[in-house]
């Protein structure tokens, strides 16, 4: 099979995506994240070199399989406007019993504010109501930092 070859690096980060993609979206055969290190890397890829603040979710089964990737809220270059009953609706509607939180940081510096913490605790009780579990909160810079291993949840 011949090397693949790419004309910008916009072509990598969708091939390397695809790859991902494969390893734990939603599909046939329903693929688990099989570590929070391929969470990492699927949310690096997805919203690292965003110029503003995005807030998105993972959703999953009861098993961890992805049910889906979704970005709610979008904001300026340091911060975004975060609704929990948003986010809760997205979750009834997908039918998820669990869920990966994640933002960016524009800045490239992934370290968790105090606004950080205080919308991981309202989303975590509100998804709570409805059994919905939050694994973790990641912040996405130039490095991915977990909420989750910092104890900050």
């Amino acid at each position: 099979m011949p090397a693949q070859t790419f004309s910008s690096d916009d072509d990598i980060i969708q091939a390397a995506l695809r790859i991902l993609e494969g390893r734990i979206e939603y599909n046939a055969h329903q693929q688990a994240i099989s570590s929070p290190e391929a969470a990492k890397d699927y949310l690096r890829l997805r919203l690292a070199e965003r110029e503003r603040e995005t807030f998105a979710i993972l959703l999953l089964d009861n098993r961890h399989r992805v049910i889906a990737y979704e970005e709610l809220f979008y904001g300026t270059i340091d911060g975004c406007t975060v609704h929990p009953r948003e986010v809760v609706k997205l979750a009834l509607k997908r039918n998820a019993a669990a869920c990966i939180l994640a933002h960016n940081h524009p800045s490239g510096i992934a370290e968790p504010s105090r606004a950080d913490e205080q919308i991981t605790r309202r989303l975590k009780e509100a998804l709570a109501l409805i059994d919905v579990r939050v694994l973790d909160h990641l912040i996405v810079g130039e490095d991915v930092v977990s909420l989750a291993e910092r104890g900050l949840m």
